[in-house]
């Protein structure tokens, strides 16, 4: 199963960096989770936040891969569980297709891109700084494909 976790922002911490990749590492040849960090537009002192939010949604939108069922991570999505996390990524595993992942910057993301994803899921009622949010979903992602092969690593 091919993921690809689009992101905006480049230059995370150093933790960031660590906990996503442990992650991504784990799943060895289950599941290959790849990274694409986007670059966010530079906003000049007239530009409004709307308007980088449309510039990063236009970014992300054309970086998904050919194909792929896309999927938004937005705090008005619906909540999620890791059994129905696992339930999503068997049903890709079984009718392959690739799946991205969209995780926007500060302001998150534009209505244009929402309006052309297949799913909006949201991973809490709390608000993660999004740079949190790609060790979240890695976490997750190894934790879904745990429960689908039986791992001990999840104990639900």
């Amino acid at each position: 199963m091919n993921i690809t976790l689009l992101a905006i922002g480049t230059k995370m911490p150093k933790w960031v960096n660590e906990g996503y990749q442990e992650y991504a590492r784990r799943l060895g040849r289950d599941c290959n989770l790849t990274l694409n960090e986007i670059p966010s537009p530079r906003k000049s002192n007239s530009e409004d936040s709307a308007s980088v939010c449309r510039k990063e949604g236009e970014l992300l939108l054309a970086a998904v891969p050919k194909g792929a069922y896309v999927l938004a991570l937005d705090e008005h999505g619906k909540p999620q569980s890791t059994r129905s996390v696992a339930d999503k990524l068997r049903h890709l595993k079984e009718n392959p297709q690739p799946l991205a992942l969209l995780i926007g910057g500060a302001d998150g993301l534009s209505d244009q891109v929402l309006s052309q994803c297949n799913e909006k899921w949201s991973l809490s009622k709390m608000t993660f700084p999004h740079a949190m949010v790609r060790v979240i979903v890695a976490e997750q992602i190894y934790r879904a494909i745990s429960l689908l092969n039986n791992h001990p690593y999840h104990r639900a």
